[in-house]
């Protein structure tokens, strides 16, 4: 019997149930294959034969390839980031041994790496404040919630039938999608919807005695009607958002409302950029966001975000990840199906365009990238600018960074005039200097976290850190 690759497919294939609301009898049956079989796999305890790997790739609507290939190489990425902090120096682990144990514990490996969070947080001194208000650490819940996404390939489908069924109920003969969205929270829930002048860094508020939504009026158009949207579905998909995050994993404290919230903004994407018409939009126009967002009323980002959930069985957009950072390095969002790794602890490689985006800003920065392990990516990314429109108010330069896998880069009008082949245009990144093996950069912040200064007193070399033993 022909068997499928070695890597260990039984957690992506139970993923891929669950956010389709099946259990493992009707999995099975449509597979042709008993209940237990299917259990042993999930719990990988029996390997894939290529006809079953294809039959179970076919039943999904993705590639055989994107099954096997699941989330182990983001696994193995930040276990390799998480062992080269100076805690595990002297420890002697190869990047071999980290592959072992991603690949066959890889529960054990998310165990080390929560261990490792919680490290973390003894060592920043933020334990004892924690402790004291019940609560789980914020920044362990915005971890969580990351992983959360990247578990459900940033993809549910309740909430976009939800969305759909919602968007098929507002009368958009209007002036604008702003308001019938104004007069569907009216009819339905009860809700007006007022501007109003609110106390700085508060963009909406809602009164539940006078059932008035109030939205801070020195936004911008998309971001007030996002939150509008966002606030509909905290009435009518609340029932979705709750079994969403009662089927989750997620520790307790605050990361069961930042879900929430994640959620509730997912809605509120799906319902003013409806799947169908955004996937045939990013198709027609080769993924172009700013020709995208005219014609959705929405923000870069928005769109960006939106370009990201494109996961629907048999009607799927380009696997894209995103990352979004702001000057001092600071990365506040990170998913990735292209297979690229991003930080979880620390910022990334000063070589990303990212980085560099922040010297032209408000264009398009493109960059053909290359990780450590030879695969190659499409990259673009811009800054954008948020703050209050009044006079003197401070502004937050931010950067999001998209991209693809290089096979993928053709179908984005961001690669015309670019010869993805020219090795001259490729540029080297990693995911961080202590993980990174690349000896030859002199953008290192930091030595590798195995190896150790050579210097000679007769030669000054230009990146200390450059010449290791």
């Amino acid at each position: 019997m022909v068997e499928a690759a070695e890597s260990q497919i039984g957690g992506r294939i139970k993923r891929l149930r669950r956010q389709r609301r099946l259990n493992q009898a009707d999995l099975a049956q449509a597979l042709g294959i008993s209940p237990s079989y299917l259990n042993l796999i999930e719990h990988n305890r029996r390997k894939v034969t290529v006809p079953l790997l294809f039959s179970i790739a076919g039943y999904f609507g993705i590639e055989p390839g994107e099954l096997v290939d699941s989330d182990e190489g983001r696994l193995v990425g930040d276990l390799m980031e998480a062992f080269g902090d100076d805690l595990f120096v002297d420890s002697d682990i190869t990047n071999l041994e980290i592959r072992d144990l991603a690949h066959a514990n890889p529960a054990a490996a998310r165990a080390v790496l929560r261990l490792y969070d919680r490290y973390r947080l003894l060592a920043g001194g933020n334990a004892p404040a924690a402790a004291a208000s019940g609560n789980e650490p914020f920044h362990l819940a915005t971890d969580a919630i990351s992983d959360f996404l990247q578990a459900n390939s940033n993809h549910f489908p309740a909430l976009e039938e939800t969305a759909e069924r919602i968007r098929a109920d507002i009368d958009t003969s209007g002036d604008s999608f702003e308001s019938g969205l104004r007069t569907y929270l009216f009819n339905v829930f009860g809700i007006e919807v007022r501007l109003a002048s609110l106390p700085n860094g508060v963009a909406r508020q809602f009164d539940k005695g006078r059932q008035q939504v109030l939205v801070s009026d020195l936004l911008p158009a998309e971001t007030a009607n996002f939150l509008l949207a966002q606030h509909l579905a905290l009435q009518a998909a609340e029932a979705d958002i709750a079994g969403i995050i009662a089927e989750a994993d997620l520790p307790d404290g605050d990361a069961p409302q930042l879900a929430r919230n994640v959620l509730s903004a997912y809605f509120a994407a799906a319902l003013l950029m409806p799947y169908a018409p955004f996937l045939k939009a990013c198709r027609d126009h080769r993924y172009d966001i700013d020709r995208i967002g005219r014609r959705f009323g929405a923000s870069f980002e928005q769109v960006c975000h939106r370009m990201t959930t494109l996961q629907r069985k048999g009607a799927s957009g380009i696997p894209l990840h995103l990352v979004r950072t702001d000057i001092a390095g600071n990365i506040s969002k990170r998913f990735s199906l292209s297979g690229i790794h991003i930080p979880r602890h620390s910022g990334a490689c000063p070589r990303w365009n990212i980085y560099a985006a922040f010297m032209a800003p408000e264009r398009i920065n493109v960059q053909l990238s290359q990780m450590p392990d030879g695969q190659r990516y499409f990259c673009i990314a811009r800054t954008i600018t948020k703050g209050d429109y009044r006079y003197n108010a401070p502004r937050r330069h931010l950067s999001i960074g998209l991209g693809c896998a290089i096979h993928h880069a053709r179908d984005m009008i961001y690669s015309d005039g670019i010869d993805l082949g020219s090795e001259q245009q490729v540029v080297p990144i990693g995911v961080g200097c202590r993980i990174c093996p690349r000896m030859e950069c002199g953008q290192r912040a930091h030595p590798p976290a195995d190896h150790r200064f050579r210097l000679d007193d007769d030669m000054r070399p230009e990146s200390l850190y450059a010449r290791m033993a």
